[in-house]
């Protein structure tokens, strides 16, 4: 999955503020996308979060946690100048193996 974001299917910024809601509703997108291609967020291997502030670390990783609380794929976490919209604080990526 490449960089998915907090923004719904009319282009706002789901939780405006709020790192934890955004984390949740990235991971979610990531979990529908996932299940679209037959897979499921127990083939994810690994995630790379990019926070605006390093300072949603703890909030980031327990929607984190949350989500890969049995699959544990290895994660880097980043803090990064900005996002494409000021109002995102959080964007994931993440790596799945799937098989046939």
């Amino acid at each position: 999955m490449a960089g998915t974001t907090a923004v719904d299917e009319r282009g706002e910024v789901i939780g405006d503020g709020d790192p934890y809601r955004q984390a949740k509703a990235v991971l979610a997108k990531i979990d529908a996308a996932l299940a679209q291609a037959g897979s499921s967020m127990q083939d994810v291997v690994r995630t790379r979060i990019f926070v605006t502030d390093i300072a949603f670390a703890e909030q980031v990783g327990r929607a984190h946690g949350e989500s890969f609380a049995h699959v544990r794929p290895a994660s880097t976490l980043l803090q990064v100048v900005r996002l494409i919209d000021p109002r995102l604080l959080v964007e994931i990526e993440a790596d799945a193996v799937v098989h046939a």
